[in-house]
């Protein structure tokens, strides 16, 4: 594809993950409500992955034409970027700091679960260089851990052993009135059909992402953190900004925190698609910096869901201008090394 066509495509994709992934938070709510199962919940299993299906396609496909550095930087730069953008939305909504606003048990051990996949793939990535038919068992004990913590996390909703101090800013996960009156098929149609139209768009920016990137001989790390990571985690920053709008403020928190969980199984499908051996030990310098700031930025995320800042600096959370500078910082060091 000639680049200027491959731009073309690209906006015209982002364009629509911005008019449908709006209408897919509307739809995600409802059903969080009709459903019974809550935002976080509904947010972190259902529109977190489904916002990351162009960033799973995208790195499987760079894994079977053998770029496991583009593979990786693109899983775990997606993380980063969408952390990130989760300070974006806290910009948007100014009554109060979102991460006070939006408590949740369900975030707290969202976040915590993603630190234990991250720590997971940095001891595979420094163990032994063994596999199993190709793929490295710490792949497969990633994909273990998320199943296990995911079930936790369920049955903590239901029997929580732990819960945030309410205050006047705290906006509850209560489901609405009017949601709980809407047919449920209906919605699930509805949902179904803005996350293919999400989800296809999504691809398409990843996709032209790699052409875009090809065509301007940049390297697979960089390409894969600052380019394909940033245009395939587009629908999640839509999607957030538009759920603090709407006022789904634990959907949009779940949303980044249970999306980024999923989102580091992007690393073991990849193994699976990586034929000439372990997908871990491809892992360079430059992406244990990406995995470092990370898991910074995950670890300030979580302080600032249990600290709870009501109002901060430019009225944003600490934590909010914490990770804005930490993954600036982080990527600027990798754009100079």
């Amino acid at each position: 594809m000639e680049l200027q066509l491959a731009i073309i495509f690209f906006l015209l994709a982002t364009l629509t993950i911005a008019i449908f992934g709006t209408r897919l938070t509307r739809a995600a709510d409802q059903l969080a409500d009709i459903t019974g199962m809550g935002e976080a919940m509904f947010g972190a299993i259902f529109l977190g992955s489904i916002t990351s299906l162009p960033g799973i396609i995208t790195s499987v496909v760079a894994a079977s034409n053998n770029h496991p550095e583009l593979a990786i930087s693109n899983a775990i730069g997606g993380i980063a970027a969408q952390t990130f953008f989760l300070s974006l939305a806290d910009i948007t909504y100014t009554r109060v700091n979102l991460e006070h606003a939006a408590a949740s048990l369900t975030n707290l051990m969202q976040g915590a679960l993603l630190m234990c996949l991250l720590a997971i793939l940095i001891m595979g990535a420094f163990g032994p260089e063994i596999s199993w038919f190709g793929v490295h068992p710490f792949s497969i004990i990633m994909v273990l851990v998320y199943i296990v913590g995911s079930r936790m996390i369920s049955k903590a909703q239901v029997t929580p052993m732990w819960s945030p101090r309410i205050t006047l800013q705290t906006v509850q996960d209560l489901p609405e009135e009017q949601n709980q009156k809407l047919s449920l098929p209906k919605v699930v149609i509805k949902f179904s059909m803005y996350a293919i139209l999400v989800a296809g768009a999504g691809y398409v920016v990843g996709w032209t992402g790699i052409q875009i990137a090809e065509q301007t001989a940049l390297s697979d790390g960089f390409v894969g953190t600052l380019l394909t990571a940033v245009a395939t985690s587009l629908p999640e920053l839509i999607v957030s900004i538009a759920a603090v709008r709407q006022g789904a403020l634990t959907l949009a928190v779940g949303n980044i925190i249970g999306g980024n969980s999923f989102d580091i199984l992007f690393v073991s499908v990849s193994d699976f698609a990586y034929t000439p051996g372990s997908i871990l030990h491809a892992v360079t310098q430059a992406q244990f910096l990406t995995i470092g700031s990370t898991m910074l930025m995950t670890g300030i995320l979580i302080l600032g869901l249990l600290h709870r800042e009501k109002h901060g600096f430019g009225k944003i959370g600490w934590e909010s201008l914490m990770i804005i500078i930490v993954y600036v910082l982080s990527n600027l060091f990798l754009v100079l090394n």
